[in-house]
């Protein structure tokens, strides 16, 4: 008892520090603003309660008006980025910043939804069409006053010579390519590695479980038949709008196979964590609900935390801004959160088409024309260009080789009712019970999910969930043949996911890896073999089993643990190399590497040596002594959970004194570039040098240097790396953390005024706003903001106050 009255003051006594640390981050002043705006389209009078931290508490008097309010609400704080993410997404960034555009806008439109609407609307919750009806409206009226001159224009519409468009409510659900789905990215490089060398050549490319899980290729493919540049839509029409295509430049020669291996990186660390604890195992007696959702970061920031109060709804969390309600949150009475359950929901399909008629495939004997879709896309400043979009019975189409006869298409759930990334979460703003949350669950499209649940009752659970391909014939890990002998049988059935109501364990906890339970007939299912490695899922795990009673401060530090169980093994495979004499740079390496407890802290030396080591140095290294010279360049420096489980259990291919050689040969090169890098003096050597958070927006390309200085957030030093739980993935090439926690949440179940978050680096996209970037020191250092929920917490908070009422 006297423990646990220890930690919890000394839990109170951080918490307090963490709130005044989180205070100072805001603006200086206590004194409140106070605003009143006439809106055109609102119903009745409401509020925006903006707090310390730039979360927007919205009051209003129907839940209509509430996301009405969401909608203009986030064009009033991130108006140019949620107008860039429709224009993209509907393939029309031509239209605003002319003919650079075009391919882009083409290849978008390959990806949106073109099914029938009243399926799609039917698919989410019974309201969920209203409140994107409502979310689009207010969107549109402060796109009014910024066109009418009552609201100011953001800086990158003047940079660009554009305007804000208005939006229509399907717009919200017909774009698809911002959720994020897989594997068919893997399949193509699977398959390149496959025609070059053998299938099995493919093991060290990409991890796969559960283990043992044989590589096949399915009968009639040829995987040379698939080109390296078959995905070059893919790439196009789902890529990030970058505005160096406005600078005058010369055309770089492309290398598909690194634009490949860069995407195919990027989804890889596109993870999260979350758990849930139960009331028996916290310090409160109540559920605990924690998430730090991992994508790519930058500025402004992907999500935005917001409040939502109206009668019959009071909901908080955070979503992306162009989508109504939250993905991530809580109600009076459920939290909920999600992480990337890694399930394959994308094939890629090969066809022979007709010699004659090459808009003509074979389809179960037959030759089935593709329909042609022609659009007309608007270019800023020349006239319209039509284009032609083809689609066979799987999908659009991606390419074509009229010489060699060949055509490819790619089948996703992306084209399915009810499929719009996290609009499925419409289904728990007003969940209260696990009947509820697994009804939701249920009916989630995209992208698949690891839900975790806990309610005021004391509940805590998980479920699997995401619209899951039916495939019976194959595996899902190549491309196949498009010729009727690969189709998909529907789709999961409830229950097929699995889920846990209340665990023995007293938590559950996930971060994207193999977590189907046993027994569950994986091979039988195929619901996925690629999965994230399981270093920071067992970390957690190893820390929450560890502890008996689990604080909220318990879970702020698990999700800021910098400790990596995947580099623990590696160091144990390193203890076997002798230390050499006459290589004192090398004998020092080993000295710091074999005792070190994986700790990856900004002030250490050994973090730093095996990042360098082991991300860029050593996979290249064993996969030249073991992999068929043929599939090198493919495979590259492999896949680091490949690499540890091959070095802790090599098979003939490499002996003792060869396993030694790939380890001293591998350290010695990174000690190298760490030379060139960090100087001769390793004693000054340290990861936070290294490993670094700086970030500018897109539009900084075209910025002046004033403006560019303006936007740019950081540099900040940062612990951590992707193999721990505060993940922070980084570009090899410069080690500067481009992937990691988009926000973080610690939910206190049924005492939510005690809960905290974080999001980074600001809730604004004015660069000119005190809240631009005022949270981003505080993340940086593993700190958190309170996340204030009743009404008497909100006001306690206000740092301005927003009255709405109708226009006249």
């Amino acid at each position: 008892m006297a423990r646990r009255s220890q930690k919890y003051a000394a839990g109170i006594a951080i918490a307090f520090t963490m709130v005044l640390a989180a205070t100072a981050q805001g603006p200086s002043s206590t004194a409140i603003a106070r605003d009143d705006w006439p809106v055109k389209g609102l119903s009745a009078p409401g509020e925006i309660i903006v707090d310390h931290w730039g979360v927007a508490h919205i009051y209003a008097a129907s839940q209509r008006d509430a996301f009405f309010l969401q909608g203009y609400n986030a064009a009033r704080d991130r108006l140019w980025q949620i107008d860039l993410w429709r224009k993209r997404g509907l393939g029309l960034l031509s239209k605003s910043f002319g003919p650079a555009y075009v391919e882009q806008d083409r290849a978008a439109r390959l990806f949106l939804y073109r099914g029938d609407m009243e399926a799609e609307w039917n698919a989410y919750a019974p309201d969920a069409r209203a409140s994107a009806e409502a979310f689009a409206a207010g969107v549109n009226a402060y796109v009014a006053e910024v066109k009418g001159g009552a609201k100011p224009l953001p800086v990158e519409f003047g940079l660009t010579k554009s305007a804000p468009e208005e939006w229509k409510a399907e717009d919200i659900v017909r774009i698809r390519s911002h959720a994020l789905v897989s594997n068919v990215t893997s399949e193509v490089a699977r398959a390149q590695v496959a025609c070059a060398a053998g299938v099995e050549a493919d093991e060290l490319r990409r991890w796969l479980d559960p283990v043992g899980h044989k590589r096949v290729v399915p009968p009639g493919l040829d995987p040379c038949d698939v080109p390296a540049s078959v995905l070059d839509d893919y790439v196009l029409g789902t890529k990030q709008v970058e505005f160096t295509a406005l600078l005058p430049q010369q055309r770089a020669e492309r290398d598909r196979h690194a634009e490949l291996a860069a995407v195919m990186e990027a989804q890889l660390h596109e993870g999260s964590n979350n758990w849930v604890v139960s009331p028996t195992k916290t310090e409160t007696g109540r559920p605990i609900v924690a998430n730090d959702p991992h994508r790519q970061l930058g500025v402004p920031s992907l999500r935005y935390v917001v409040g939502l109060h109206a009668p019959g709804m009071n909901l908080i969390g955070a979503g992306e801004p162009a989508l109504p309600g939250v993905s991530l949150g809580h109600n009076d009475d459920i939290a909920f959160g999600i992480t990337i359950f890694a399930m394959d929901q994308e094939d890629l399909y090969v066809y022979e088409t007709n010699p004659t008629k090459p808009d003509s495939y074979r389809y179960k004997g037959k030759w089935e024309p593709m329909r042609v879709v022609n659009e007309m896309i608007e270019v800023k400043g020349e006239a319209p260009r039509e284009i032609s979009l083809k689609f066979t019975r799987h999908g659009p189409v991606l390419s074509q080789d009229n010489a060699k006869r060949r055509a490819f298409a790619m089948r996703s759930v992306w084209f399915e009712p009810g499929v719009a990334g996290y609009f499925g979460a419409t289904r728990l703003t007003h969940a209260k019970t696990w009947a509820d949350f697994k009804h939701a669950s249920y009916a989630w499209g995209a992208p698949p999910l690891n839900l975790v649940y806990g309610d005021v009752k004391g509940n805590v659970g998980w479920a699997a969930s995401g619209r899951t391909p039916v495939r019976k014939t194959w595996d899902g890990l190549l491309p196949v043949p498009g010729d009727g002998r690969y189709e998909w049988q529907g789709f999961f059935a409830k229950d097929m996911l699995p889920s846990v109501l209340n665990p023995e364990e007293g938590f559950f906890a996930t971060a994207n890896e193999y977590n189907l339970p046993a027994g569950y007939p994986a091979e039988e299912r195929k619901v996925a073999f690629e999965w994230t490695d399981p270093s920071r899922a067992n970390r957690i795990k190893e820390v929450l089993r560890a502890d008996p009673k689990v604080s909220l401060l318990d879970s702020m530090r698990l999700q800021t643990d910098a400790v990596s169980p995947q580099a623990r093994r590696l160091v144990k495979v390193l203890q076997s190399v002798p230390t050499p004499t006459g290589q004192a740079d090398l004998a020092r390496a080993l000295e710091l590497l074999k005792p070190w407890d994986g700790h990856e802290s900004v002030d250490s030396a050994a973090a730093a040596i095996y990042e360098t080591w082991a991300v860029k140095h050593l996979g290249q290294a064993l996969v030249k002594r073991v992999s068929p010279t043929a599939a090198q360049a493919l495979i590259g420096g492999g896949h680091l959970e490949a690499i540890v489980s091959y070095l802790e259990k090599p098979d003939s291919r490499l002996s003792a004194t060869d396993r030694n050689a790939v380890l001293t040969e591998s350290l010695t090169a990174a000690l190298a570039e760490l030379r060139q890098r960090l100087g001769p003096d390793m004693s000054t050597w340290t990861w936070g040098r290294l490993h670094t958070a700086k970030w500018e927006p897109a539009i900084a390309a075209i910025a002046n240097p004033e403006l560019k200085a303006q936007m740019t957030v950081g540099p900040l030093a940062t612990p951590g790396s992707s193999s721990t739980p505060r993940a922070q993935t980084y570009r090899p090439s410069d080690f500067g953390v481009t992937a990691g926690a988009s926000v973080r949440f610690v939910f206190d179940v049924g005492a939510w005024d005690n809960s905290v978050f974080i999001n980074t680096p600001g809730q604004s996209a004015d660069p000119k706003s005190a809240l631009y970037r005022n949270l981003f020191p505080l993340w940086a250092e593993g700190g958190y903001a309170p996340l204030p929920f009743s009404r008497d917490a909100v006001e306690r908070a206000a740092q301005r106050v927003i009255t709405v009422k109708p226009a006249n």
